[in-house]
């Protein structure tokens, strides 16, 4: 059974970077075609694709945030991490982790984290 578990502050300052971390047990991130990725949903609102870092390590970004993300990894630990920069309020929200299978040609969560809230205030 694939876990994630995400963590960081719930609390970051306007201009700052938000920085999270998800570990995940049961699998490794390494493993073929697999991807890992981040998901965030505001207030009130839908849920929003951030990025994902796959097997190989290569990245992807939504465009409208690829100027501020970064997804890396810690293979030794098993953790990938997101990093936001320039946050305002608007990216006060819940964020989750997930797992991606490709299979057959198609991608699938199959795995998602409890998610953690962030929210950006002074």
């Amino acid at each position: 059974q694939v876990q994630l578990q995400e963590s960081g502050p719930g609390l970051v300052k306007p201009s700052q970077t938000l920085s999270l971390t998800c570990t995940v047990s049961g699998g490794s991130i390494t493993t073929n075609y697999y991807y890992w990725s981040w998901i965030r949903q505001p207030p009130g609102k839908g849920l929003e694709w951030i990025g994902y870092i796959g097997f190989t390590g290569s990245t992807y970004y939504s465009p409208s945030l690829k100027s501020r993300t970064s997804i890396s990894r810690d293979t030794s630990k098993n953790q990938f991490t997101l990093q936001l920069s320039s946050v305002t309020p608007e990216d006060t929200a819940a964020y989750y982790c997930a797992r991606i299978q490709l299979k057959a040609g198609v991608f699938g969560y199959d795995y998602w984290g409890q998610g953690t809230q962030v929210t950006v205030s002074s």
